[in-house]
């Protein structure tokens, strides 16, 4: 963008998808987002702008903010809105062995994973729906299972310097009689998901030996073992 070009609402060049026009999921105004937050009075924005609108949306805000010492600063951060998320540690008590899943995660991979092939609780985005209910849909799609009553155990913000991501853990108990389907994902999403039923113990053993090197993985296998469920 050059400083000649003519621009809209906060420099958004005209006719922008994601801004103006809708984008390939029909959003329109994604440059508003943050505009008019009043909960922190030290903080105020003054500029977003929309720098990819994919799937997901990488955003630029410029903001000032008023220092411990009193003295107002401008600053910008970049900030990526994948929509939030649910995890959830399928467990069976009486076995003490926990459902999880296998699949392939490109970024691990670029990132010095040896084969990108990452061990995980259930988990995905809510779209729309409540946490509980998109767990649910997640457990039954992954791993097969329809689950019975479940546990909501926390909500975390997994990367909050340039995620806006937060993510509702739960715990839900299962027995054999649970597993309905095969689960494995959906394949018109591109999902090829395998299941593993792991003894507590060994899945434990992995979060330290490095088999298991997911973020939002290990902290429910901790907290289970913290809080002694199995």
């Amino acid at each position: 963008m050059t400083a000649s070009l003519n621009t809209n609402r906060q420099g958004a060049s005209p006719g922008q998808p994601g801004v103006d026009l809708p984008d390939s999921r029909g959003r329109t105004g994604l440059d508003r987002e943050g505009m008019g937050l009043l909960r922190n009075p030290d903080v105020g924005i003054t500029r977003v702008e929309v720098t990819s609108e994919g799937w997901h949306v990488l955003r630029r805000t410029t903001f000032t903010y008023r220092r411990r010492d009193g003295q107002q600063v401008t600053e910008q951060r970049e900030t990526y809105d994948r929509g939030n998320g649910a995890t959830i540690l399928v467990y069976d008590p009486a076995r003490r062995t926990v459902l999880l899943t296998r699949q392939f995660r490109f970024p691990a991979y670029v990132n010095e994973h040896a084969d990108g092939m990452l061990i995980e609780t259930a988990a995905g985005l809510l779209d729309d729906d409540a946490p509980d209910v998109a767990i649910r849909r997640e457990a039954s799609e992954e791993l097969g299972v329809t689950l019975g009553e479940l546990q909501h155990v926390f909500d975390l913000y997994m990367s909050p310097g340039s995620v806006t991501e937060r993510v509702h853990f739960f715990a839900a108990p299962y027995v054999p009689n649970d597993q309905k389907g095969p689960g494995g994902g959906l394949q018109d999403e591109g999902e090829d998901i395998e299941v593993l039923e792991v003894p507590f113990h060994e899945a434990l053993a992995m979060t330290s030996d490095g088999r298991i090197v997911d973020g939002k993985t290990v902290i429910l296998l901790q907290w289970a073992a913290l809080t002694h469920l199995l």
